[in-house]
């Protein structure tokens, strides 16, 4: 189904850090009952993955439908060691190509793509809700807080946790505040979205439009009013198989992010705290999206909307016994949620097994609203997915990569097909693993005899990738790959 003029309205909810193995039915007990019913009612990827594992960088590759070396936002734009603090203007964009052909495009929450731009220079219209350390580009959500009588920073929380043991020299991991939920970020940004739904049922629906909706969470800290803060019992929650984590024969790096990101104290009852938090994070935004899914139907406008739920990265949460993000290329951070509804187009309950990219959604929205894709673009619009076809003609295998955070440059390549993921690394020694036989990515088995071929064709596809995709490094890497072939 469309709207009058034949395109479907689009409503994409993109939240910030969220793991693909919550939402999936072989997961944890988490509960994600919208998502769910997204999955339930439209199409659910099993094997999206994001470009790379970092805000910045994996937003901007959401616009311009490029990998991040092709649009240079390489590492996060508010760090003091950012490569660029701005997106290049010259690059298109879904969303003016969107803008341009007569959709009316909305924006809540964050943006966190650069640091002098807004979503307004992309051809939305932004309605608010961005936070102070990522964007701080309007006063909505502060003035929110005042007018409810709960001032942002004035309230007393609970069961805080930091790393390296305190406040003082520690980044905030989680805690439980008082306030009430319609006291979160997360239920404003419902808000913002529901009025900007409800603003177009009563105005002019001669045109579609598309509503980005951009979540803070359940990225760090994971702070959640009850009944969240306590909805998961920390002592019910298993260890991940990769809690099981030895580092033996990883690149030092993986140990190393223990200290610096200092969680190397932590001991499992600190963990489950923690994941007991971002696990009632995810349901509170879950619970968010149900309101907002609610409001579509309540308007005649659900059996016209595409609804588009993903995530820019995951989050390690314990895994491998890491925090955040970093350089650490495992399906943790890596892979993703992505669910689709499309009534009329996708058939409800289907699942995608081809691999597909996060930044593929920027080709896909484009033949949403019947707009060709730039040439530019690295994106394949999953619109012949979603409308059912085999995807025979699609890559068996996603691409990847990161250049480093607020610790420095650090080059990392990966290719991951369904059995197997190969990681290079610049600095240090190479990983591979059978995914098949170590789903948890414990073993590497980059110099393992018995995988020497799979190794060699794995590094020979990623060499033509870099090819294809005009990466900087393909003028010197191939060569130290074949090196360490030889040696």
């Amino acid at each position: 189904m469309a709207d009058v003029d034949g395109r479907p309205n689009v409503l994409f909810v993109l939240t910030d850090q969220e793991r693909y193995d919550y939402s999936a039915p072989d997961g944890p007990p988490v509960e994600t009952e919208t998502i769910d019913r997204l999955s339930s009612e439209g199409m659910r990827f099993e094997r999206a993955v994001t470009p790379i594992s970092i805000c910045t960088s994996a937003r901007a590759s959401l616009l311009t439908g490029l990998f991040p070396h092709g649009h240079g936002m390489l590492n996060n734009s508010h760090e003091a060691d950012a490569i660029r603090a701005n997106l290049p203007t010259e690059l298109p964009t879904f969303s003016e190509l969107l803008a341009e052909s007569g959709y009316e495009l909305t924006y809540t929450g964050k943006w966190h793509v650069g640091d002098d731009q807004t979503p307004e220079d992309f051809g939305f219209s932004y309605l608010g809700g961005s936070d102070k350390h990522h964007d701080d580009i309007d006063e909505a959500f502060r003035e929110y807080r005042e007018e409810r009588g709960t001032p942002l920073g004035e309230t007393e929380l609970e069961d805080e946790i930091y790393t390296r043991g305190g406040e003082e020299s520690g980044t905030f991991v989680a805690a439980k505040t008082p306030v009430d939920v319609e006291d979160t970020r997360a239920y404003f940004l419902a808000e913002r979205t529901i009025d900007a739904i409800e603003a177009h049922a009563e105005g002019n629906r001669e045109e579609p439009f598309f509503h980005r909706a951009d979540f803070y969470g359940p990225h760090h800290p994971y702070v959640v009013p009850e009944p969240y803060a306590s909805m998961y019992d920390p002592a019910a929650i298993e260890r991940p198989e990769s809690y099981a984590e030895t580092y033996d024969g990883k690149p030092q790096v993986h140990e190393n992010f223990l200290h610096y990101r200092g969680v190397a104290d932590f001991d499992w009852e600190t963990w489950a705290e923690a994941i007991a938090k971002y696990r009632g994070f995810v349901t509170m935004i879950d619970d968010q999206l149900e309101r907002i899914l609610d409001v579509l139907e309540d308007h005649g406008l659900d059996e016209e909307t595409a609804v588009v739920h993903a995530a820019d990265h995951g989050d390690f949460v314990g895994g491998h016994r890491q925090f955040n993000k970093g350089p650490l290329m495992y399906d943790d951070t890596y892979r993703v949620p992505l669910q689709v509804r499309w009534p009329g187009v996708v058939e409800p309950g289907s699942v995608c097994e081809d691999p597909v990219h996060l930044h593929d959604l920027a080709a896909t929205f484009l033949e949403m609203g019947d707009v060709a894709a730039p040439d530019s673009f690295d994106a394949r619009s999953l619109v012949p997915l979603l409308e059912g076809e085999d995807g025979t003609d699609r890559p068996d295998a996603v691409f990847a990569q990161y250049h480093g955070d607020e610790f420095g440059l650090y080059t990392q390549r990966m290719v991951r097909t369904e059995r197997y993921k190969y990681v290079y690394n610049g600095p240090d020694i190479d990983e591979l693993y059978d995914l098949e036989t170590d789903p948890a990515e414990l073993q590497n088995l980059i110099d393992h005899p018995g995988y020497a071929d799979v190794r060699g064709a794995m590094r020979e596809r990623l060499v033509d990738w870099m090819d294809r995709t005009d990466d900087p490094n393909r003028k010197w890497v191939p060569d130290v790959l074949r090196d360490r072939e030889r040696n």
